[in-house]
């Protein structure tokens, strides 16, 4: 419980949001279909930018 108040609630959910879209682009991968997986997984590390990128704005760029 210490860890969910010290990482956050909502960043916890951008995470598992994250390993969530990970294993979908495995899944269609797996299932052959390698354009659509490579789309998909291409989203898990633009979120991150995109949150790290608000966070930073949040914070006055510190």
């Amino acid at each position: 419980m210490n860890l969910i108040k010290k990482i956050g609630p909502l960043n916890l959910f951008i995470l598992g949001l994250c390993v969530l879209i990970i294993v979908v682009a495995e899944y269609l991968f797996l299932r052959g279909d390698e354009r659509h997986a490579i789309f998909v997984g291409l989203w898990a590390p633009t979120l991150l930018l995109i949150v790290i990128f608000i966070k930073q704005i949040y914070n006055g760029g510190k």
